[in-house]
């Protein structure tokens, strides 16, 4: 099972510029690797990342095979108002992940 976590201040006022920060769990595999009997391990990156702030996109990146396992993405927004944050990700496979949490605005 795939995870991934959101971190940004604790308190937040409206018009404040925060740091968001995002780490997904997942392998990252380049298809270039070999497992124990040499044979090789598919291909399976994160293909395209979309976070959004309420009904705002944020931050859209399509990742490459060179991006480390577990990838971390570091970012800021302006924030105005309480809304959901919501990331979605696919990856080669498939797999589409989504994490959503509500941006406490005090």
């Amino acid at each position: 099972m795939l995870v991934a976590r959101v971190q940004w201040p604790e308190r937040i006022a409206a018009g404040d510029v925060v740091k968001v920060r995002l780490l997904i769990q997942h392998p990252m595999d380049t298809g270039y690797l070999q497992d124990l009997n040499g044979k090789l391990v598919p291909r399976n990156v994160i293909r395209q990342l979309t976070c959004t702030l309420g009904n705002q996109e944020v931050l859209r990146v399509e990742p490459s095979s060179g991006i480390a396992a577990n990838p971390y993405f570091e970012f800021y927004l302006r924030v105005d108002q309480t809304a959901e944050f919501r990331a979605e990700w696919r990856d080669d496979r498939g797999f589409q992940g989504v994490l959503t949490q509500t941006l406490n605005v005090n």
